[in-house]
Order: C-alpha cells, then sequence, then structure tokens
C-alpha cells in the first residue's frame, strides 16, 4: 500500500476521515454580530485526509464515497474533536458522513 502525505499531522486509520470545520459565522442574516460563545458550531467541513479504508471480510478495503478536499456536512456530536498544535480537526467515520456540498 502505498503512503499518502497528508495536509495534517494525523493519519487516519481504517475507515476514518479528518476534517477541518469551516469558520463559523460572524453576523445573522439580520446583520447582528454573534459573540463568540452564542456562535454554533459549523456542521460543515472540508475533508484533509483519509484512511486505507473500511476491510472488508475478504480481506481487501473497500473505497472510499468521498475525496480530500471534499465538502461535507456531518452532525453536531459525530466524530472526535482533537487539537493538534493550535488547529481543531474533527476525527470520523465514513458512515458518519451526511453529504457532500457540491
Amino acid at each position: 500500500m502505498a503512503k499518502t502525505k497528508s495536509a495534517t499531522k494525523i493519519t487516519p486509520i481504517g475507515d476514518r476521515v479528518v476534517i477541518k470545520r469551516v469558520e463559523a459565522e460572524e453576523t445573522t442574516k439580520g446583520g447582528i454580530i454573534l459573540p463568540d460563545a452564542a456562535k454554533e458550531k459549523p456542521r460543515e467541513g472540508i475533508i484533509l485526509a483519509l484512511g486505507s479504508g473500511k476491510l472488508l471480510k475478504n480481506g481487501e478495503r473497500a473505497a472510499f464515497s468521498v475525496k480530500v478536499k471534499d465538502r461535507v456536512l456531518f452532525s453536531s456530536y459525530a466524530g472526535t474533536e482533537v487539537k493538534v498544535d493550535g488547529e481543531e480537526f474533527v476525527i470520523l467515520s465514513e458512515e458518519e458522513i451526511l453529504g457532500v456540498v457540491e
């Protein structure tokens, strides 16, 4: 299996992906500026790294249905949030991804 360079220092294992959340909205549609405490964490992010794929019963790896740099949607409580070198990332399994934003 070929090693791939990831944009982060995190290399996911199996069917996991590393996601960088997109920035939260600073203002509402009505123009009200939101303080940090009132901002909801975005449920949207960019895939930075992919694992090797889910291990199938026959010993092969399943291909991912997403790719690096895809903008994806996930639920609020999906995955595990980690902080590396001051940057926050979310690691989640491919099953937790709800969809790809085109």
